[in-house]
């Protein structure tokens, strides 16, 4: 069964964005985005809300063709035209680059979708994990936390009272400082 996995960059305390959407702050060298590279490439689709849908296909899309980007960036263009995509949208009537529009988080759709063969599911953007956590729908994450104490912005998680008991997987250091913590769903 494949797993829904939370894969985000957060600041140490807890934000994923900074005021007025800022992402400035995110430490990612060569040796993190080629990580992100060998995580992503193995998934079997991505689960954007609408706006970490556009705000990826303003960028990633031709960003190969770009005299400023790095290699770890040109191989990330390639994987993530290539990855199939769900677009969780009331509002977009039409998609690009591999990705198919859903208007609502159906339950029964999404357990569907993880009892398919293939790679895991990643889950983006911070609304769309509100929803699937209040549907219980979430199996692991995997949190970059980076060296910064933003004091503002909007944090990853709802305050909704929701609760998971989880399990610590693993962790890797990397030499900018950012940390990954790895935590699957608590079994009994």
């Amino acid at each position: 069964m494949r797993k829904i996995v939370v894969h985000m960059s957060v600041s140490l305390d807890g934000f994923f964005e900074g005021p007025g959407g800022d992402l400035g702050w995110h430490l990612v060298d060569d040796e993190l985005h080629r990580h992100f590279n060998a995580e992503l490439r193995t998934m079997g689709g991505f689960l954007n809300g609408r706006r970490s849908y556009e705000l990826m296909a303003e960028f990633w899309p031709t960003a190969d063709r770009d005299p400023a980007s790095t290699a770890p960036m040109v191989e990330f263009a390639g994987i993530w035209r290539d990855m199939p995509k769900i677009v969780y949208s009331r509002t977009l009537d039409a998609v690009d680059w591999n990705a198919t529009v859903v208007r609502e988080v159906v339950p029964e759709e999404v357990r569907r979708l993880k009892a398919e063969p293939g790679g895991d599911l990643v889950l983006g953007g911070a609304d769309l994990l509100a929803t699937f956590l209040r549907h219980d729908l979430v199996d692991e994450y995997r949190l970059y936390v980076h060296p910064v104490v933003l004091g503002e912005g909007r944090q990853l998680f709802p305050a909704s009272g929701y609760r998971q008991p989880l399990r610590l997987t693993g962790t890797r250091t990397f030499g900018n400082g950012v940390v990954l913590l790895r935590h699957e769903r608590a079994r009994d």
